[in-house]
């Protein structure tokens, strides 16, 4: 079947846009996680409607309530099988799968970690699907096709939130690409480069159309996977905290940083966010302890990969209860945005980056930014942060000594932040995405 035959499908079933349940599933989010949340927000602000499709664990059950339940568990837990089952469900996934509806349900309460239930008029479980997709493609390196069946008329549009060995049949299958970190910098990475190559190909190639969320990725896209330009759209991504916390009284979000984290408002450094090698952290901590300032450096992040030289710079500062970076492995959500809010200056100059929501999320909260010129980073940024050299520790060390002594320099980057990031706020972002669904033909209410 054809793009322009799927179009027509979309367009006799009306305006409903389901988006995959892949990332949305894991239990402390993920920034693609975000992007979900964001794109089923505003699917309903353009006047469609917002559906889910999981993969949990297990089989469909009779219990519709049971069905909820085991899509808000979370991610299906590794389990043991029988070898030849394996092969079996492995072989026959490629065949197909099969997704029913299942309808929400104020009985079945979602956990707050992952971000609560998703905003969604409906959701689809295919039971296992990413799981036995990802082996079918590893086995056999095809895609396995999805068709909705049930007492729900098959969703018109299906969008993908990241590249996945799936498709959905009869239906127009729109996919987003976030970076292509793996073949840019695959030493930051423990992708199989040559395979994430393969199964970006025929997702891209199956795709009626791509979304990206930078001008750097769809350069990306077409320079390094030959993707005609006229496939793609770029979108960008909103950033959005709630204005209870954004707007919180600056004195109870001080109490917050003081007497909680023994922090003084405005008087340390932050980094937030995974601890992986694109992130450049170890450089990071270099140039801020050779920098000399007296403010902390305070890093939020769990663990992630790749990341021994950055846990040896912190092992190494705990054992000799150096003071000067402290750690935290998690923040509950609304301590960060005070943590946010209280920073002197966030420090953000990673090796490269598909979109950096972090740049935005501080300038949203008032908060100076040091960052870098690679990836995206400088459309994020535009005019409104203080840019480094990413590779070299003297140029960020500079930075932040400037950031330090400067406060005309922090109150005058803070200012250009509140400008900058309106041309990512919700509402923004949700103009754009209605244009790129009415490019699809989708009937987008006005």
């Amino acid at each position: 079947m054809s793009s322009q035959d799927r179009l027509k499908i979309a367009e006799a079933r009306g305006s409903v846009v389901c988006i995959d349940g892949f990332n949305l599933a894991l239990p402390k989010g993920s920034g693609i996680a975000t992007y979900g949340r964001n794109l089923a927000h505003a699917v309903r602000g353009c006047g469609l409607s917002p559906q889910v499709l999981y993969g949990p664990a297990g089989a469909c059950s009779r219990d519709p309530l049971a069905n909820l339940a085991a899509i808000a568990d979370g991610p299906p837990p590794r389990h043991r099988i029988n070898k030849n089952e394996r092969w079996r469900r492995t072989l026959t996934t490629r065949f197909g799968r099969k997704a029913f509806p299942v309808a929400p349900s104020d009985q079945v309460i979602w956990s707050s970690a992952g971000g609560g239930r998703p905003e969604a008029d409906l959701f689809w479980s295919c039971p296992d699907l990413f799981t036995l997709a990802n082996r079918a493609f590893d086995k056999y390196g095809v895609l396995t096709p999805v068709r909705f069946e049930g007492d729900q008329p098959p969703p018109p549009v299906m969008h993908w939130t990241c590249p996945l060995p799936v498709y959905a049949r009869d239906t127009l299958n729109v996919v987003t690409v976030h970076d292509l970190i793996p073949l840019r910098l695959p030493h930051t990475t423990v992708d199989d480069s040559v395979a994430y190559a393969q199964r970006l190909k025929r997702s891209l190639d199956r795709a009626d159309h791509i979304v990206v969320v930078s001008e750097q990725t769809k350069r990306d896209l077409v320079e390094w996977m030959h993707v005609d330009e006229s496939r793609v759209t770029n979108t960008y991504q909103a950033v959005s905290i709630p204005p209870a916390l954004a707007q919180r009284d600056e004195g109870l979000a001080a109490v917050d940083v003081e007497n909680v984290l023994n922090l003084g408002w405005k008087d340390y450094f932050l980094y937030f966010g995974a601890v992986e090698p694109k992130k450049n952290l170890a450089r990071v901590i270099e140039g801020h302890l050779a920098s000399g300032v007296k403010a902390p450096l305070v890093v939020v992040g769990g663990r992630g990969w790749l990341d021994e030289d950055e846990n040896s710079l912190l092992t190494d500062l705990a054992a000799r209860a150096d003071d000067r970076v402290r750690r935290f492995a998690y923040m509950p959500f609304h301590l960060l945005i005070s943590l946010i809010r209280g920073a002197r200056g966030v420090l953000f100059p990673s090796l490269y980056e598909g979109f950096g929501l972090p740049v935005l999320e501080a300038m949203l909260l008032g908060t100076p930014v040091l960052t870098s010129r690679e990836g995206s980073l400088p459309e994020v940024a535009g005019d409104a942060a203080l840019f480094v050299d990413a590779y070299d520790v003297d140029s960020i060390k500079r930075g932040i000594q400037a950031l330090d002594a400067d406060e005309s320099l922090r109150v005058e980057l803070s200012d250009k932040g509140s400008r900058q990031v309106d041309r990512f706020s919700m509402a923004a972002y949700q103009t754009r995405v209605s244009a790129l669904y009415e490019g699809l033909g989708v009937r987008v209410a006005r």
